[in-house]
């Protein structure tokens, strides 16, 4: 293996040394973020096809993807709904129909009976046995051989085709043959690990071009050393930028907020409960990093329920004793209306001033909240995205908030921060998220943040009892409904969508309301979801919480933050259409009081596989932390974690779910070679974060 080069592996614009590329290819390029000769090197497939090898037509299935050669017997152009040209050619072992909806005359005249045609393409059913339409396909003559390598397919953009991609990539492999200064391993082969120590080119070239010989499917699912190799650079350059954010974000100072004990204490005696052991714990160590003068960045991750809103306001209480003031920002409209609601509860009784800033506010009273925040007014202003705009400025921005971070890129977050710079300053930061992550996720997902873990829930809080019924037993549940709330307890009713859809045959939550009010005459019903106007929504609620609705019909806006203990039901319709993660934070919302409460999932059959196994999941457990684990399993972290949450580009070739056994000598490597070899780990990142790494300064 040749020795790492010290500086970085820049992408100069020498594009111009490939065959054909001249400004126009290359606009066409940079849209793919190709601006270079090793960025097309590093432009990766997003998968393979078999082209090495033809299949008899008699031999054909309908799915297959597959090369086959046949004579042309017939052609034929069609009008019926839409015009279209029909291929037929054979091969002695049966025959095949070539469709084609987009053609042109010289197309028409070349495809004539006798033409030998290799076609690739999916067979499918048709009117007349299996057909292919819009194969790939070119004349061939008797000793044209077949393709050397599996065939890759990349992503594209508007005007770049397949086929030009393939011989421009060619090209690059050509010149990395005979150019050995073009590409140059950047990881000391000590930091590899001892399965993984294959030369970069090689690695590259069986990715572009894999021998027939190859196991498509140890490609495929990313088992070849090959594919590994490349997943672990790259995952470790993701690491590597957010390690590089957080030191960045580290540099500059923070004040450090020590308080004065005038509103902490006032506050904890104030609460009906007593802080848990985890809240205690966890409590302690973000005032440990408030009270030093470099930023925190601390992540504080908790079951729905357990008591994260506390930490948060416990937080904003030390920074205003402090003479600062406090963003708290949430993703959704409903979510930061409920953290408005909960601060000016808790933090109005001692005296403090508490504010809103949202996208659908109504003009004159935005431009008071932002005058009385610029001015010092307000010591904690909550609201959604609508914090980062620039009109807004704080007079002492001492500590953000931000909620389901997973929902924000960290370059929202750096935006935010950047609001609270004075006098080369920085404020703190807390990131809350009830998506429990697992710890090996956790450090390449997090790893620009520390972590604390909120790992039991409050005392008196009950395991909520979950069973998953199918649409044909709705009745019964309506007559549960009824039981539930001549005991005095409220339910709520969950639809996933507003309106109707024949597609997923979602009932829409109008509807529902409309039908449970005539099922159930006697019981006030609500409706809540995302088109109501804010103050209609936020009635609604109020009246909810107050007790007045006993059944609350709404779509998943409800899916966090709402706090209403005496609710003890919770119907969850179309289960089998939603994830594990909002299922559980759905579920999450009864069981906050001491009555014993239940979920039942109402799903319609039949079932596939995937969402048969959520729904026994969500039967077996009640813990947030088995509940991600096993939702990793079925659906991967892209999801589960958002792909927005590191503020860098999706990953190429790693898969964080697949490679998870790499994680931790990933975790290993980052630190000491940022450390100890700092040119090779910046053109790591330059060569695999690319544009994103301007959110960090890569």
């Amino acid at each position: 293996m040749s020795q790492p080069e010290a500086k970085p592996d820049s992408a100069v614009s020498d594009l111009v040394r490939l065959k054909g590329v001249g400004p126009k290819l290359a606009e066409k390029l940079g849209k793919l973020g190709i601006h270079g000769v090793r960025d097309l090197l590093f432009h990766l497939p997003l998968r393979w096809e078999d082209r090495t090898r033809v299949v008899p037509m008699g031999s054909l299935r309908p799915g297959d993807r597959v090369v086959v050669e046949g004579r042309v017997q017939h052609v034929e152009t069609v009008y019926r709904r839409r015009r279209s040209l029909l291929v037929s050619i054979a091969d002695g072992s049966g025959s095949l129909l070539l469709r084609f909806f987009h053609f042109s005359r010289a197309q028409q005249e070349r495809l004539k009976r006798g033409v030998q045609l290799r076609c690739f393409g999916e067979a499918r059913r048709g009117r007349r046995g299996l057909e292919m339409v819009h194969p790939e396909y070119r004349e061939v003559s008797a000793d044209t051989p077949v393709e050397e390598a599996l065939t890759p397919v990349y992503p594209t953009t508007e005007g770049l085709n397949q086929n030009r991609l393939r011989a421009l990539i060619d090209q690059a492999l050509a010149l990395l043959d005979n150019d050995p200064a073009l590409l140059r391993d950047l990881l000391p082969e000590s930091m590899l690990p001892a399965n993984l120590r294959m030369d970069l080119r090689e690695a590259l070239r069986v990715i572009h071009r894999p021998p027939p010989s190859i196991s498509l499917q140890a490609l495929t699912e990313g088992e070849h050393p090959a594919r590994r190799r490349l997943a672990f650079e790259e995952l470790l350059a993701q690491r590597l930028s957010l390690r590089l954010a957080r030191a960045r974000f580290r540099q500059d100072p923070a004040r450090a907020l020590h308080g004065d004990d005038r509103l902490v204490p006032t506050f904890l005696e104030s609460l009906d409960f007593t802080l848990t052991p985890a809240q205690q714990r966890v409590q302690a160590e973000v005032f440990k990093d408030l009270s030093r003068e470099e930023p925190m960045l601390r992540l504080v991750q908790g079951d729905v329920g357990s008591g994260k809103t506390v930490i948060a306001v416990l937080a904003a209480l030390r920074a205003v004793e402090a003479g600062g003031q406090v963003a708290v920002m949430a993703p959704t409209e409903i979510l930061a209306e409920q953290h408005l609601q909960n601060f000016r509860e808790w933090l109005e009784p001692l005296g403090l001033r508490v504010g809103w800033l949202s996208g659908k506010q109504a003009a004159a009273e935005r431009r008071w909240t932002l005058k009385a925040v610029a001015h010092g007014e307000i010591d904690v202003v909550v609201g959604t995205h609508a914090l980062f705009q620039a009109q807004v400025r704080f007079r002492d921005l001492a500590l953000a908030v931000v909620d389901e971070q997973h929902r924000f890129g960290v370059h929202q977050r750096l935006a935010l921060r950047e609001k609270g710079e004075q006098d080369g300053r920085q404020p703190h930061q807390l990131i809350m998220t009830a998506t429990p992550i697992p710890r090996t996720l956790a450090m390449t997902a997090y790893a620009d943040l520390d972590v604390s873990v909120i790992d039991e829930l409050p005392p008196g809080r009950t395991p909520v009892k979950t069973v998953a019924l199918p649409e044909s037993r709705r009745a019964e549940v309506v007559a549960r409904v009824a039981d539930n709330c001549a005991e005095g307890r409220q339910v709520y009713w969950v639809c996933p969508l507003v309106e109707e859809s024949e597609l997923l045959q979602c009932q829409a939550a109008e509807d529902s309301a409309l039908a449970l009010r005539e099922a159930l005459p006697g019981i006030e019903v609500g409706l809540v979801h995302g088109r109501m106007k804010a103050v209609d929504k936020e009635s609604v609620m109020q009246r909810f919480k107050a007790g007045e609705i006993r059944l609350l019909v709404a779509t998943t806006v409800i899916e966090v933050g709402v706090n209403v203990p005496n609710a003890s039901l919770m119907i969850i319709e179309n289960a089998e259409r939603l994830g594990l993660s909002q299922l559980h934070q759905l579920r999450g919302r009864v069981g906050r009081g001491s009555a014993a409460s239940s979920c039942v999932l109402l799903y319609r059959p039949p079932l596939n596989e995937i969402a048969r196994a959520r729904l026994e999941i969500m039967r077996e457990t009640n813990d947030g932390f088995q509940v991600a684990h096993r939702d990793l399993d079925l659906r991967g972290p892209g999801e589960v974690l958002g792909t927005r949450q590191t503020g860098a580009a999706e990953l190429r070739i790693a898969d964080l779910m697949r490679d998870r056994d790499l994680l931790p000598e990933v975790a290993e490597v980052a630190d000491p070679l940022l450390r100890d070899h700092p040119e090779a780990a910046h053109a790591l990142m330059a060569r695999w974060v690319g544009e994103a790494g301007r959110y960090v300064g890569v």
